[in-house]
């Protein structure tokens, strides 16, 4: 049975509207909560169950945790707005203006070679003069290519019959750590993972080839523990 479509489609402008919201973190769930596990818990059978249920419970993911309302939400629409019109657009435009054939030339071996080759040093580094050092007793192996997970998950360390899966980010990726979110994709594959393999996936910032969020290290050290 084919599923109807809820989502609205905003044509050419779903590209700023969606590059706003991620880069001024205007979707995370400590301005909108956790609206996947919020709607798991809801089990909803009509968008309106849903949207009754989310405004009923939901609360902004942070230290003092506020109720979320359609007020809420207009706000955050009205941010995107600014943000778009008196940042974005205004950049984009005097980027269009600078940009040269050079750039994109350089843009595409760097993304491929100079960037591939640093973030496969940082992984390593994170890895092997990090992780396998405080847990000796795991041995970190590099996730298969042909798992559905792979593109989401760097690592896995195997705790018998059960694994925990790292992911390793730079620490540019996560600007405020209290701020981070996964992706709705990416939460799908460490649900996915951990159905799988039994443990908890990981994320790891790195800094200079070192971690970066140490109280990650606590966590998986209690994971370890949980799975033995």
């Amino acid at each position: 049975m084919k599923q109807s479509k809820h989502s609205l489609d905003f044509g050419k402008k779903e590209k700023v509207l969606n590059y706003t919201c991620q880069t001024y973190q205007l979707s995370r769930p400590n301005k909108v909560g956790t609206v996947m596990a919020l709607i798991r818990e809801c089990q909803p059978k009509t968008i309106d169950d849903w949207q009754q249920w989310y405004f009923e419970n939901a609360y902004t993911e942070a230290k003092t945790k506020t109720k979320i309302t359609q007020d809420n939400l207009q706000e955050l629409g009205e941010r995107l707005y600014e943000k778009i019109t008196e940042v974005v657009i205004p950049e984009w435009e005097a980027a269009f203006k600078q940009l040269t054939l050079q750039d994109c030339v350089d843009y595409i071996f760097n993304l491929t070679i100079n960037r591939t080759f640093d973030g496969f040093l940082r992984e390593k580094s994170v890895v092997n003069d990090g992780l396998a050092k405080i847990f000796p007793e795991l041995t970190f192996e590099e996730s298969d290519p042909a798992l559905d997970h792979a593109g989401d998950i760097d690592y896995i360390a195997k705790i018998g019959d059960k694994a925990i899966g790292i992911q390793i980010k730079p620490i540019t990726a996560k600007a405020n750590f209290g701020n981070y979110s996964a992706t709705e994709r990416m939460k799908a594959s460490f649900v996915d993972f951990e159905q799988r393999f039994g443990g908890k996936v990981f994320v790891v910032f790195s800094l200079d080839g070192e971690i970066a969020n140490k109280e990650v290290i606590r966590e998986i050290a209690a994971e370890i523990e949980r799975l033995k």
